[in-house]
């Protein structure tokens, strides 16, 4: 509720609003685990899905009554935030489901990744990564950030192996959860400098907000 507020408040939409309170039902339909998600299906009869467009068709619904005060744009961002932060969190807990150490796996490779990223660029850092969306990421610190939660998680792995799965597997998959953690991040640092913000809140001090914090794992976390 906290990230979807966060988003609203970005594109000036009060979250007690029409449209704020149907983001937030929506995110909450989202968030579902999966045995709630059949139990409101069997009782009701709408899945998932149905209740997302009934939220879509009631937010062009609004648009009209307001005549167009509120727009299609904004109907648009109201969903995609939703399920952004909706889909996101719905595999935080998923992800925990399956088992504490996915959770503590993410939370490393994300990290390590941070940390790694910023000291290796700060040390090495020549060529600009993506300067028009965050000016002070390098290539150099990329690729540094992913080697480190790759030499990270193999420790992990040594100290509290994953049942099953080989150091090859765990490899790519920390490859690729590391690109997609730093993706997450300058999606986030892309939708701020869209708004003309700097944080997305302020709820965490020296951290920002939900969203400065939980970037990376929106996307990590369904991978």
């Amino acid at each position: 509720t906290v990230g979807l507020y966060e988003l609203l408040k970005m594109k000036k939409v009060s979250l007690f609003s029409a449209p704020g309170i149907l983001g937030v039902l929506t995110v909450f339909t989202l968030l579902m685990p999966m045995e709630w998600e059949k139990a409101v299906q069997n009782t009701i009869g709408y899945s998932k899905f149905e209740l997302l467009f009934i939220a879509v068709i009631l937010l062009l619904v609004y648009s009209v009554v307001v005549k167009n005060r509120f727009t299609f744009d904004d109907a648009a961002f109201v969903v995609l935030g939703s399920l952004y932060v909706g889909v996101g969190f719905h595999y935080l807990i998923v992800t925990r489901e399956a088992g504490l150490a996915f959770i503590i796996f993410a939370l490393l490779v994300i990290w390590v990744t941070d940390s790694g990223a910023y000291f290796t660029g700060r040390k090495f850092g020549k060529n600009k990564l993506w300067p028009e969306i965050s000016p002070n990421k390098t290539i150099e610190g990329c690729v540094g950030g992913i080697v480190l939660a790759v030499i990270a998680a193999i420790i992990m792995h040594f100290i509290a192996p994953f049942e099953g799965k080989s150091i090859g597997l765990l490899v790519i998959v920390t490859i690729v959860a590391s690109v997609f953690g730093q993706i997450g991040d300058l999606v986030e640092s892309a939708i701020k400098r869209h708004y003309g913000v700097k944080d997305s809140g302020n709820i965490l001090p020296g951290h920002g907000g939900i969203l400065d914090r939980f970037d990376s794992l929106l996307f990590v976390l369904p991978l």
